[in-house]
């Protein structure tokens, strides 16, 4: 049996196993860092497929490093694995099955590794949406967790059709917050310092702002906190904005730029401002690298499928940190019969519906396949890294 057969044979095998890990973890949504069924429940499949299993990593206490290092030398290949739910809808995002996809995927590829050479890992990634100590990869990267890496994978479930790596934009996660006095609005206004007219001063200024903006550049925020009572001058106010560029230099450019429109509205108000980050990590935009897509796209198509790639930027991802550092791809697979928005209710249906639980496999398949083309053949895996060091040269200036 040859080794993309031994591939396929062990995924349609193992397919069982990982299904029901999907299910499983769509059953029992967790919100970023939270995730300590979804941890505890692939962390454990992949030590029972006799990987080498270390759990609460790169100070997040639900992520995990699962590795499995031939006896002969080879590149160091790593499966990217999301696992984490969105508050009060569940897995609309489908990461019940982005994570049973990798860890699938990491465990086919660990049937060949003693015959080809080399070492295969699956990074548990908390957070992925954000959230309390969020973004994980950005940990992961900062902590050196891809230093000895050559390349990482992952898929993430899509809509309806098959997408190769989007080029998905840096995004800063803020919160402002203005301080003032209260005071009754009707009896004593001279008496206020009103912490919603600051507030409202910076919606206004973002909203005149976007008139000399790049096109790349998106800003968008709610209130948390505009006050209590109509009859009392708000004393403190809370928004919390995504703010988001094509690269991260543009984004912080933007960043700064908000950081002067606070302390402008809190100037005019007499109310004392803040703008903070409101979690450790930002997201880096993702560097794509072509040559390692066309891989995969050739892997997937021998499977009988189709690619249907509109290279559309969608939003952010923390994948971006880590392209930031080696290659990396993230394509899109099909989980739906019919069109499906991210973070809806019907994405998160399909993510337990009979063609979503298929990807798992499709995916695996894809992932390892292509993981085993970078092993084989060195000058391949060396023209993706070669690409891959120039575009992020090129985006750096």
């Amino acid at each position: 049996m040859s080794k993309r057969e031994l591939i396929l044979e062990y995924v349609d095998r193992q397919y069982p196993i990982y299904r029901q890990i999907a299910l499983d973890i769509h059953a029992r949504p967790e919100v970023s860092n939270y995730e300590f069924f979804a941890c505890k429940t692939l962390s454990e499949q992949l030590e029972k497929e006799g990987f080498d299993v270390k759990v609460d990593v790169a100070g997040h206490r639900t992520g995990f490093t699962a590795t499995y290092a031939s006896s002969r030398p080879g590149p160091v290949l790593c499966f990217l694995a999301e696992y984490d739910a969105l508050n009060g809808i569940g897995h609309a995002c489908g990461h019940n099955l982005f994570g049973a996809t990798s860890a699938l995927a990491g465990s086919a590829l660990k049937q060949v590794m003693d015959e080809v050479g080399g070492e295969v890992r699956v990074y548990g990634t908390p957070g992925e949406e954000g959230g309390e100590n969020g973004s994980a990869k950005g940990s992961f990267v900062r902590e050196g967790f891809f230093q000895d890496v050559d390349a990482a994978l992952c898929v993430h479930p899509g809509s309806d059709h098959h997408e190769l790596t989007h080029e998905e934009i840096a995004c800063a996660p803020i919160r402002i917050e203005f301080k003032g006095k209260a005071s009754h609005a009707s009896s004593a206004p001279q008496d206020g310092i009103n912490a919603l007219d600051a507030m409202i001063l910076v919606f206004n200024a973002i909203g005149l702002m976007r008139q000399q903006l790049p096109g790349d550049v998106k800003i968008h925020g709610i209130i948390t906190k505009g006050g209590d009572a109509p009859n009392i001058i708000p004393d403190y106010t809370e928004a919390k904005f995504y703010v988001r560029a094509a690269t991260k230099k543009r984004m912080m450019d933007v960043y700064h730029k908000l950081e002067r429109v606070v302390e402008g509205a809190a100037l005019q108000t007499g109310c004392t401002g803040l703008l903070e980050p409101t979690q450790r990590n930002l997201v880096d935009n993702i560097v794509p690298t072509p040559s390692f897509d066309a891989v995969y796209q050739q892997c997937i198509e021998s499977l009988g499928e189709t690619v249907n790639d509109s290279h559309q930027p969608l939003g952010s991802s923390d994948v971006g940190n880590v392209s930031q550092v080696i290659p990396v791809i993230q394509p899109m697979i099909a989980i739906s019969d019919v069109p499906v928005a991210g973070h809806s209710i019907e994405k998160r249906e399909a993510a337990c519906s009979e063609r979503g639980l298929q990807s798992i496999a499709l995916g695996a398949k894809a992932l390892a396949l292509t993981a085993l083309e970078l092993l084989e053949k060195p000058e391949l895996l060396a023209q993706i890294k070669t690409e891959h060091r120039q575009a992020v040269q090129a985006q750096q200036g």
